[in-house]
């Protein structure tokens, strides 16, 4: 089946199955209250799901603090010219007018789990029955030496999507002639495990065609990474000799930033660079923390429902939980807040929960109709969530079915963002 926007919906809204219309208990203290953290592919979803769902039957607050959502997701894509700006964001309008949900802009800042309280910044409390955390990514300070948020107009992250991304871009297109692109690749587990080298895919990209006696120099902690035959396969097929990748086994774990002078140090070795994107570890969001629900880094929660495992009225989903095997991707929080929706109506309603179940898909684009993909279902156990089958793009396919994997990420990207924000 060819995956589009209708057909990603469908199959979508199939896995997390149609429910019986609830009956609302606790009517004599009014409709039952979610507040949702995080406008984005967990959050966004896990909204619009509990409040189409129940029909009205449950009250649903999203907190976001920002007005057009940028998704990491495809900003790659962005990166290497294949899409524009503004195709990455998206606003909240719908799920107001058409779902009923009350769509607060405010960052939240506090988490009273006794009295069941949210917190926001400008002072305003929200009272709930569940809550849904979906923070995405903070990142973990002093992970890279030399580098801290702080630094980030210099050395950009671009792993949040928006002004960052947009300064990374004209990084790259301004680069001096035959001038060094490095990037510090995080440790696992972090935000899409094949993201960072996409990113240098789609980098090479415009400096083939814009700087092409440019080179790219990747510092990265880990003996491997995501999809790592077909990138480099990739790599040598459309930017020979362009790219380096220094691993651990050659000081890849041993970096040193100075953003002041633009260099890097490699294992003690000073090495002066044009444009560097830091990718540092990365954590569950900041209000998780706040809300005293991890276990010093991620979230910890019960596959079966996504509820934290340090408090049953709070559900954690996406790159903020720690769940088993899932990578942190958007498809995956996506389908996790499938099963949360799921589970807190039940809760809240009384409606039936049906057993969860999860899939993922990572796309990346290597160069112009070059995409490859992996993905795995799974589903959950008492431990974990856990793999149930899985599949990945081979070397030395045919560039036609290449190009078909291309077009099914648009299809996905279109599909996704539609169930999001309706």
């Amino acid at each position: 089946m060819k995956l589009n926007r209708r057909t990603f919906i469908g199959a979508s809204a199939a896995a997390a199955s149609a429910l019986a219309a609830p009956t609302v208990w606790g009517a004599a203290h009014g409709r039952p209250k979610v507040v949702v953290i995080g406008g984005g592919a967990g959050g966004a979803t896990a909204a619009r799901y509990i409040a189409k769902d129940s029909d009205g039957g449950i009250d649903v607050t999203l907190v976001e603090p920002t007005r057009k959502y940028y998704t990491c997701f495809f900003s790659n894509l962005y990166l290497g010219g294949f899409r524009d700006f503004e195709s990455l964001g998206h606003t909240y309008g719908k799920l107001a007018s058409d779902y009923g949900i009350n769509v607060v802009h405010d960052w939240a800042v506090g988490v009273d789990r006794d009295a069941r309280k949210v917190t926001l910044a400008s002072g305003a409390v929200l009272d709930y029955d569940r809550l849904v955390i979906s923070p995405g990514i903070d990142f973990v300070e002093g992970s890279v030496p030399g580098w801290d948020i702080n630094a980030q107009n210099e050395m950009p992250h671009a792993y949040k999507a928006g002004s960052q991304t947009q300064l990374l871009k004209a990084q790259v297109e301004n680069m001096r002639e035959g001038g060094l692109f490095a990037m510090v690749a995080p440790p696992n587990p972090y935000r899409c495990p094949p993201g960072p080298y996409e990113r240098v895919s789609m980098v090479a990209h415009v400096l083939k065609a814009k700087n092409p006696t440019a080179k790219i120099l990747i510092l990265d902690p880990k003996e491997k990474f995501s999809k790592q035959a077909l990138f480099e396969e990739g790599w040598q097929k459309h930017y020979p000799g362009m790219i380096e990748r220094i691993g651990p086994d050659f000081g890849g774990d041993k970096v040193e930033v100075r953003p002041d002078s633009m260099e890097v140090v490699i294992d003690g070795e000073v090495q002066k660079v044009d444009v560097c994107n830091v990718i540092p570890a990365q954590k569950a969001g900041r209000i998780c923390e706040l809300a005293g629900i991890t276990d010093g880094r991620w979230a910890p929660v019960v596959p079966h429902t996504m509820q934290s495992r340090m408090d049953e009225n709070i559900h954690v989903l996406g790159d903020a939980s720690a769940q088993g095997d899932m990578p942190k991707s958007g498809f995956s929080a996506n389908s996790q807040a499938k099963v949360c929706a799921t589970a807190v109506r039940g809760a809240l309603t009384g409606s039936k929960v049906f057993p969860a179940k999860f899939s993922n898909t990572c796309w990346s684009l290597v160069a112009t109709d070059d995409g490859i993909k992996v993905g795995a279902t799974y589903e959950a156990t008492d431990e974990k969530i856990a793999s149930t089958g899985g599949f990945v793009s081979q070397t030395g396919e045919d560039p036609e079915l290449r190009k078909r994997t291309y077009e099914e990420s648009l299809g996905w990207y279109a599909g996704i963002t539609a169930d999001m924000f309706g």
